[in-house]
């Protein structure tokens, strides 16, 4: 597997190496030896999960307060603009965001570590997104910065409003989403 740091302290691109040939394609989507030595970490996932979404559906951007999630994510039909923001106070990159397109063509993962912000939007028809969880959903711990908070300024690939969950109308900024719970 190849490994690219990005511009988000902690926040890796991962690529598998993918065996393909007129039948199709095949490759390892997960191990747990070699994520832990390319990565440097030592984490465990302990949850799968799967949405579907359609076309300007604008998922995030969550994290839970107090029990943080580590997330390896990827895309295994249609295409997404995948976002990452660290809220981690004493990082270095505190506050930035990075984006990338995920599709299900080149079968690039993120690694969003504990302690950042995830979300992502549509840009497909519709998208099956698949991502591990390094600890347990904990409704109580979310938290959802608003996918638009000025201060980040992430720079979405929207031409019209996305589509939000109710929860996600209510994203708050991020200084609001970092206050004690």
């Amino acid at each position: 597997m190849k490994v690219t740091p990005t511009t988000v302290a902690d926040v890796l691109i991962i690529e598998p190496r993918v065996f393909g040939d007129s039948r199709g394609f095949f490759f390892e989507s997960f191990n747990q030896r070699e994520f832990n030595a390319a990565t440097g970490t030592d984490f465990t996932f302990v949850q799968d999960n799967h949405s579907r979404s359609e076309k300007g559906v604008l998922r995030g951007l969550h994290f839970q307060s107090g029990q943080p999630q580590g997330k390896l994510v990827r895309v295994v039909r249609g295409k997404v603009f995948d976002v990452a923001v660290d809220i981690r106070p004493a990082s270095p990159s505190f506050g930035k965001w990075f984006g990338l397109e995920l599709n299900e063509h080149d079968h690039r993962q993120l690694w969003v570590p504990p302690g950042l912000a995830h979300g992502f939007l549509v840009l497909s028809d519709s998208a099956d997104f698949l991502y591990k969880t390094t600890d347990y959903y904990a409704p109580a711990l979310e938290r959802c910065i608003a996918w638009n908070d000025p201060t980040l300024d992430i720079q979405w690939p929207l031409d019209v409003e996305p589509l939000l969950s109710a929860k996600d109308r209510l994203g708050v900024s991020l200084d609001a989403a970092l206050l004690p719970i």
